[in-house]
């Protein structure tokens, strides 16, 4: 049996879009623990039922990738498209996290070290509590998964969505891409080792801010401040690229 597109129709029929809406809510939910609180996880959610919507009409079975996984992708890809076509960091979120960087790049210059909370506050003339909260409330000002990198068969890759193509610089680009993945392992394995094993659990074994923060024996409030912390520092090492 074929499609109106002149496809094979697998004789095994593909599950509704009730069967995979828990797979949306999932990723949703998963997705707003790292966005502001003004991030409405119901948008999120709406974004993802098209994603989910998109990918049951191109799944095409028999290309090797199981349909969650393909479905998966698509969804996460469909909610982060909605996050950067929306101004959803306050403008203060994004000041205060260009000010971090700012001072812990003057400080790392000056200090020749990963400056304390106590001497990056002192440098921005807040208080140590004022700092501690400008962390919490730059977390997540930046989301962006290597896995929105990647591309599926017959997917269209994410730099191609969102750059212009220039065939010409492809090979500086792919050297470019590869020295910097090399400063990023650097700039990593030179953060404060507690910063390094915030980093490590929440990106590597994806655990979340209060498995961490049982796990450092502190609260998840200062996990969140190492995390943002750690990508300041992360941000002022990177900069030229």
């Amino acid at each position: 049996m074929y499609t109106a597109q002149g496809k094979l129709q697998s004789s095994t029929p593909q599950p509704g879009i009730e069967h995979y809406l828990p797979l949306v809510r999932r990723t949703a939910h998963r997705m707003i623990g790292r966005l502001p609180a003004n991030v409405e996880v119901d948008d999120l959610i709406q974004a993802g039922v098209m994603g989910l919507m998109e990918a049951l009409e191109r799944y095409e079975q028999g290309h090797g990738a199981q349909f969650e996984t393909f479905a998966l992708q698509r969804v996460r890809g469909a909610m982060l498209d909605e996050l950067r076509g929306t101004d959803w960091v306050p403008r203060s979120v994004r000041k205060h996290q260009r000010d971090i960087a700012d001072a812990v790049q003057k400080l790392e210059q000056k200090l020749h070290r990963a400056p304390a909370d106590s001497e990056i506050a002192q440098h921005m003339g807040v208080t140590l509590a004022e700092y501690h909260d400008m962390l919490v409330d730059v977390r997540g000002a930046q989301l962006v998964y290597t896995d929105d990198y990647e591309a599926g068969e017959d997917d269209s890759h994410y730099l191609d969505r969102h750059t212009t193509p220039d065939a010409k610089a492809d090979p500086a680009a792919q050297l470019s891409d590869r020295r910097f993945r090399e400063a990023l392992v650097g700039a990593i394995e030179d953060l404060p080792q507690r910063e390094q094993y915030v980093m490590s659990m929440y990106y590597e074994h994806d655990m979340n801010l209060k498995e961490i923060a049982a796990v450092l024996g502190v609260t998840e409030s200062r996990v969140c401040q190492l995390h943002s912390q750690a990508v300041a520092r992360l941000r002022s090492r990177l900069k030229a690229y």
